[in-house]
């Protein structure tokens, strides 16, 4: 039995063609979200400042 999976944008059944989205609107909502840098990843404020620091 296949594995069903969901759109992670959505939670709507994923299409094949999109995988892992639903479609071309949600995957291209998910590649907007990546150009804006929506997606972060949380960095600590003394880990920033020592990043900071080395690229100087």
């Amino acid at each position: 039995m296949p594995i069903k999976t969901r759109c992670p944008i959505c939670r709507k059944p994923t299409v094949h063609e999109f995988r892992p989205f639903c479609s071309s609107a949600c995957r291209d909502r998910d590649f907007i979200s990546w150009a804006d840098e929506s997606y972060r990843v949380p960095v600590a404020a003394d880990e920033q400042d020592s990043t900071e620091r080395d690229e100087g």
